[in-house]
């Protein structure tokens, strides 16, 4: 019925829903961040040291919560905005530390072999080499694109973000998106 679908509406918000109501209390914002801060976070863990993750997300939201009077209530979901705000903060870091190529060298990165696998590490040892010949191919094939068509192409791989979801995130039409990609 009517009173118990408003109670659930109410209990479980949209994103436009609860950008809405943060305009007049800014603590609703707080769902926003709870659904999405997970995904924005490792956002930034694919593509900047581990110590730098947590104040780039955090610049995200601050961000997103100054501009929540420009969010299109007509989208159900913030997670492309957000997007568009991790994009713009990962730009300005990467300027300001000169370091253009942050993502494609966490794509080199392996990590140690595991220890306790019972056959003394060599299995883990063998995966982690064969991972790193694999990880080192894809940061050269990814370092030819050019820059804009990387970003569309990580926003679909790493993201999981649709096309139109790409172009919301980009600022671009999504046919755009979907050349960049091909």
């Amino acid at each position: 019925d009517g009173k118990h679908r408003r109670m659930a509406d109410e209990a479980h918000p949209s994103d436009a829903e609860a950008i809405g109501t943060s305009l007049s209390d800014p603590a609703a914002f707080g769902i926003v961040f709870e659904r999405h801060f997970d995904t924005i976070f490792g956002f930034f863990a694919r593509r900047v040291p581990r110590s730098e993750v947590g104040d780039l997300a955090a610049e995200t939201f601050r961000l997103a919560f100054d501009a929540r009077r420009r969010f299109d209530r007509s989208s159900a979901s913030a997670r492309p905005w957000l997007y568009g705000f991790a994009r713009n903060v990962l730009r300005h870091h990467v300027r300001s530390k000169g370091r253009e190529t942050v993502a494609l060298r966490r794509l080199t990165a392996v990590s140690s072999p595991g220890d306790g696998d019972g056959d003394g590490g060599e299995t883990a040892l063998v995966d982690a080499l064969d991972a790193a010949a694999r990880w080192t191919g894809v940061a050269a094939a990814l370092a030819e694109l050019e820059p804009i068509d990387r970003e569309a192409l990580l926003l679909l791989a790493w993201e999981d973000l649709s096309y139109a979801d790409i172009a919301i995130a980009t600022g671009v039409p999504v046919g755009t998106v979907r050349s960049r990609i091909h």
